[in-house]
């Protein structure tokens, strides 16, 4: 069903104009680039410091859940191996398929965002990420299943992570009580 589902999208939605903008914003999401840099921004600025403290913990946290622990656990191999007739329309992937790390990382990050900042940062930080969580379908790279796992897995860590941020924050305010009341 999920192959049926990759050739769906291929033979009715794949066209010139998208291929372009979908191979972009796949893209986007190599090496988690985009996000990486997103949490660097927000640990720049005082006020969105917590935030970018959460998404570098939510990256770290998919890092290590997703690309070295469950992708190596399960070892499913890509769509278009296995797929008759799925054509991929990006380059060859070096690692497995389940879950989609690039779905994971925007999710994790996205959410981070969505929770922690004000919803004008926070709507297009999702609308992005779900964009790239379907150009992984639409490029021929992941399975649907990958893609949701991705997702899910993204926003639990992201949940995660915006508690330990918060505990953080809370720990670092309470040593700075401490500080001011013994000068």
């Amino acid at each position: 069903m999920e192959g049926d589902i990759l050739l769906w999208i291929q033979d009715n939605m794949r066209n010139d104009f998208l291929d372009v903008i979908m191979k972009a914003i796949t893209r986007l999401g190599n090496g988690g680039l985009i996000w990486i840099v997103l949490a660097i921004l927000l640990l720049m600025f005082p006020k969105y410091r917590y935030a970018g403290v959460a998404s570098a913990i939510s990256m770290i946290l998919t890092l290590l859940t997703v690309n070295v622990l469950i992708k190596n656990l399960v070892a499913r191999v890509r769509p278009y191996e296995v797929v008759e007739g799925l054509n991929r329309i990006i380059e060859k992937q070096s690692d497995f398929s389940f879950p989609s790390g690039h779905s994971a990382h925007a999710f994790a990050v996205a959410v981070v965002v969505f929770i922690m900042l004000p919803k004008k940062f926070g709507i297009p930080a999702l609308v992005l990420a779900f964009l790239m969580a379907f150009s992984r379908l639409y490029v021929g790279v992941h399975y649907p299943t990958d893609v949701i796992a991705g997702v899910l897995i993204g926003a639990v860590l992201a949940i995660l992570s915006v508690c330990i941020a918060k505990k953080i924050q809370k720990k670092l305010s309470r040593d700075d009580e401490v500080i001011e009341e013994g000068k």
